[in-house]
């Protein structure tokens, strides 16, 4: 499945508060942004070779991981 490596809590970010969370699914490496207040995906980004992509991962990871958050944030 995914692995969550690190989750960053920005309450500070000038326009809205946003939650990054970095995975790990497939051997790559993701960078997903959150907005805190609905877990809506701002942006994805897949990590490959020193360069980073616009990502796309399905929708079931995303709600697991949406799922994660919640148990993370309570």
């Amino acid at each position: 499945m995914y692995e969550i490596t690190n989750m960053i809590i920005d309450n500070h970010f000038d326009i809205e508060e946003v939650i990054t969370v970095s995975i790990t699914h497939d051997y790559k490496s993701y960078s997903i942004t959150f907005n805190k207040s609905d877990l809506e995906v701002i942006n994805t980004w897949v990590f490959e070779k020193n360069t980073s992509f616009p990502a796309v991962l399905s929708e079931s990871i995303i709600n697991s991981i949406r799922e994660d958050i919640k148990v993370k944030l309570n």
